[in-house]
C-alpha cells in the first residue's frame, strides 16, 4: 500500500510539473487553429464564386443602359429601312466616326457599298441585323464610373469558343458558315463581324 501511494504521488508530481508546458502548448496553438477555423469559409466561398473570367451572356435590350439602347435603335432603323444610307444618321451621332476596319475609312456609306456583295450595302444591313438580334457582353472599360462598360455583339467576340455548349455552337452557325465556325472554335478566335457600342451610346466599331 505505502508502495503504490508513493507511486501515486510521483506520477502526480510528474503532472504538476508538466503542467505549464501543456498550458503554454494550447496558448500557442489555439490561436492557430481558431485563424484556420477562420480561413475556410472564406476559402469555400471563393473555390464556389464564378471565376472572374466569366461574362454575363445578355439578349435583347432589357438590361441595356438607355443610351446603348437607343444607338443600337437607330442602327435598327436604318436595317428596317433597306437603305444604307440611313446609316449616316446613327454614326453622325458620334464626335468621331466608329472604327470600320484596319484603316481609316473616308465615307462609311461608300465603303459599305463597296465591301457589300449585292453593291449597295444591303448585305451588310443583314449582317448588322444579325448580329445585333445576338446575344451580348458588357465588357469592363478605363476607369469612368459612368461609362465603364462597352456592350459588344455577338457575344462570340468575347468568350472561350472553345467551351461554348451545343446550343451556343448553333447560335454561332446561325452567324457564320459550318466550315469557318468549325475553324473558330478550334482557334478560339472569332474572326466574322463585331460591333460595339458604350455605356454611354457611343458606337465604338463595327468591323470584322
Amino acid at each position: 500500500m505505502r508502495k503504490s501511494a508513493r507511486t501515486a504521488y510521483s506520477v502526480l508530481g510528474l503532472f504538476v510539473l508538466a503542467l505549464p508546458s501543456l498550458v503554454y502548448c494550447l496558448g500557442v496553438a489555439m490561436p492557430a487553429l481558431a485563424q484556420t477555423a477562420k480561413a475556410k469559409p472564406d476559402s469555400t466561398r471563393k473555390q464556389q464564386g464564378r471565376p472572374s473570367g466569366d461574362l454575363d451572356i445578355n439578349y435583347g435590350t432589357a438590361k441595356l443602359p438607355a443610351p446603348v439602347a437607343e444607338m443600337r435603335e437607330a442602327i435598327l432603323a436604318a436595317v428596317r429601312s433597306g437603305n444604307i444610307d440611313e446609316l449616316r444618321h446613327a454614326f453622325e451621332l458620334n464626335e468621331l466616326q466608329p472604327e470600320l476596319g484596319p484603316e481609316p475609312v473616308g465615307d462609311p456609306v461608300a465603303y459599305w457599298k463597296k465591301i457589300s456583295g449585292d453593291g449597295e450595302g444591303r448585305e451588310v444591313l443583314a449582317v448588322l441585323a444579325e448580329i445585333l438580334d445576338a446575344g451580348y457582353v458588357a465588357v469592363p472599360l478605363g476607369r469612368d464610373l459612368e461609362n465603364n462598360r462597352i456592350y459588344v455583339w455577338p457575344y462570340f467576340a468575347e468568350v472561350p469558343l472553345q467551351k461554348l455548349t451545343p446550343a451556343q455552337q448553333v447560335e454561332l452557325l446561325r452567324l457564320v458558315p459550318p466550315a469557318a465556325a468549325k475553324e473558330m472554335m478550334q482557334t478560339g478566335k472569332y474572326t466574322y463581324w463585331r460591333l460595339a457600342i458604350g455605356a454611354d451610346g457611343v458606337w465604338h466599331h463595327f468591323r470584322k
